[in-house]
């Protein structure tokens, strides 16, 4: 049964060296883009603490900048 899965009459190196492939790629991608994500977040940081009160204040009463804080909060990633 389990020589049947892994062999795949004839085709399992085929298939299993392309599943791990995809796995390999789908991780890779999955640490480059979390990365990013970070670094990105960093700079907005930055830049907003770098601003002066009034410019925060008008900040923090923009719909995007809210949504921005709420899904960095939660964010799994």
């Amino acid at each position: 049964m389990i020589r049947e899965i892994l062999f795949m009459n004839g085709y399992g190196p085929y298939v299993w060296s392309s599943f791990i492939f995809t796995l390999v790629s789908f991780g890779i991608l999955y640490s480059v883009v979390k990365s990013q994500l970070t670094k990105e977040q960093k700079k907005f940081e930055a830049k907003f603490k770098s601003l002066c009160s009034d410019k925060i204040e008008l900040a923090n009463k923009q719909k995007t900048y809210r949504e921005i804080l709420t899904n960095t909060s939660t964010s799994n990633i």
